[in-house]
Formats: C-alpha cells, sequence, structure tokens
C-alpha cells in the first residue's frame, strides 16, 4: 500500500514497522458503550443461577462482578462459552444443555439464554452510543484511508453498529452470527480476526488489533497482528497489566490517545454526513 492508506498510532511503541495498512477493532466496549449492558445482563442471569444452584463451597456463592469476572471470564466469548467458563470457575452443579433451551437456571444454555432475553431487552429500551474518541479515530482513519474492520462474538453487532451510526466508517464485519455459519472458534482463537483481515486483504503483521477482553488481546497476539492496542475503560487496579499480560503491546484509557492531534494524517474534519 501507498503511504498514504497507512497508520501509525500515537504512542506506539517501536516494533519495527514506519507504519500499519489496516485497523481491526472489537465492538463491544470498544466501539460501542454496549459492554456494560452486557456485563448487567449477565450478572442478572449469573446472580439468579447461583441463587437458584448455588455452589458446594460458600466462598463460590459470591455475586457475579461486572467488572472482574465480566473481563476474565466471558468479555470477548461467546455467549454459551461465557457462560460455561463462569459457572465452571464457581463450581456450580449445573448441566451443560443446549443453545436452544429455554431462558432460565436449570442448564449453561439456559442461563446464556436467560442473559440474552436481558440484554435483547435492555436494548430496546436504552439503545447503544459509540464511544466519542472511537468515532474520532474511525473517522480520521476514514480520510486517510486507512481499511477498518469490526469484530463481535455478539450477534447484535451489526445492530449495535448501525445504530450506533458507525457502519459507514467500516469496511468491514465479522460478528456472532458469521462466525457461526463459517464454524470459526471464539476467541482466544484468533480465527474472528484473521477472518476481518482476510477480507480487508491486509496480511495480520500489517494490521493493528483494538480490543478490550483480555482474550481478544490474547487472540491478537496468537494471530501475529503487527500490533495490538489493549484499551483500559475502567483503570481498575491491575487491569493495564492484565492487558499487557495477554499481549497487548500498548495500552489505552481511549482510542482518542491513539491520534496525534500535532500532526494529523489527512483531512482533520469528518465528513458532512458523519457529523
Amino acid at each position: 500500500m501507498s503511504d498514504a492508506r497507512t497508520w501509525w498510532p500515537h504512542g506506539a511503541p517501536a516494533t519495527g514497522r514506519r507504519s500499519f495498512d489496516a485497523v481491526v477493532l472489537d465492538t463491544d466496549g470498544v466501539i460501542t458503550d454496549s459492554a456494560r449492558v452486557h456485563a448487567a445482563a449477565w450478572k442478572t442471569a449469573f446472580d439468579a443461577c447461583l441463587r437458584d444452584r448455588p455452589p458446594d463451597e460458600p466462598g463460590d456463592r459470591r455475586p457475579f462482578d461486572v467488572t472482574t469476572d465480566y473481563l476474565r471470564y466471558v468479555d470477548g466469548r461467546s455467549r454459551q462459552d461465557g457462560a460455561a467458563a463462569f459457572l465452571a470457575a464457581r463450581g456450580v452443579p449445573i448441566p451443560a444443555g443446549s443453545p436452544e433451551d429455554p431462558p432460565g437456571t436449570d442448564t449453561v444454555g439456559a442461563v446464556a439464554a436467560y442473559k440474552e432475553q436481558l440484554f435483547t431487552r435492555r436494548l430496546a429500551e436504552d439503545g447503544i452510543e459509540a464511544y466519542p474518541g472511537t468515532l474520532r479515530l474511525l473517522r480520521r482513519l476514514r480520510t486517510g484511508p486507512v481499511p477498518t474492520a469490526a469484530v463481535s462474538a455478539s450477534r447484535h453487532a451489526r445492530e449495535l453498529l448501525t445504530r450506533a451510526g458507525v457502519m459507514p466508517c467500516l469496511d468491514a464485519l465479522v460478528d456472532g452470527g458469521e462466525a457461526a455459519r463459517m464454524g470459526l472458534p471464539g476467541k482466544p482463537d484468533p480465527a474472528l480476526f484473521l477472518e476481518a483481515a482476510a477480507r480487508l486483504a491486509v496480511p495480520p503483521e500489517s494490521c493493528v488489533v483494538v480490543e478490550d477482553a483480555l482474550a481478544g488481546v490474547e487472540a491478537g497476539r496468537r494471530g501475529g497482528f503487527g500490533l495490538v492496542v489493549g484499551v483500559d475503560r475502567t483503570g481498575g487496579p491491575g487491569t493495564a497489566a492484565a492487558l499487557r499480560d495477554h499481549g497487548a503491546d500498548l495500552v489505552v484509557r481511549d482510542l482518542a490517545d491513539l491520534l496525534d492531534d500535532d500532526a494529523p494524517p489527512g483531512r482533520t474534519e469528518p465528513p458532512e454526513e458523519w457529523a
């Protein structure tokens, strides 16, 4: 690619590359402010399950934590995988069931379905917005133009991105529905990111991956991507260190931190239709 279609993130460490040819971003918690809604829905579903089917160990009966437990067990994973990981970690005596189970607390599949029901209801009631800093970054890359793609384990990703007005900024999207159709494994496997890079026709080593989930950061590292940026929205104790431990080259609080406003590539104002 020509220099007009490359980008070097502000604050990025030296990697031996002068620039990168594409950017692949996670959706929940990176592009849209939807991670909090997912986490709240998971808390209601998991806490109900912990009450109905309490683990043998009293210490394992503590409520689901929307920060630490969400990041450790469910963020970036499919619903079924996330539910299974948390319930297994707490020693909840519950069968796996099936993804087709109705919402409830009797099986892992039922808990995942209950979470889905809660999330869909809250999405309809409250809506979702994109992070302003992320929109600034996407619009700047668009004027480069640097190709961008979004990935998500959620089947709601296209709806979320459309409602948040982000789809015009993206060249490709690989969501949970497509992952299921193509048989792509979930994070920390890099398959979602690799598929997105392939759709942009850019090799992984020439791409930047941007992720807030530990599993997603690990996926970016496993996939051989040229730069892995971790996003720490919470600023919680140890979060940035955990992101680095899982493979992040750089950790930021907001994606606007990746912009060098003193030397902006191309036009700095977004096109009128994105205002």
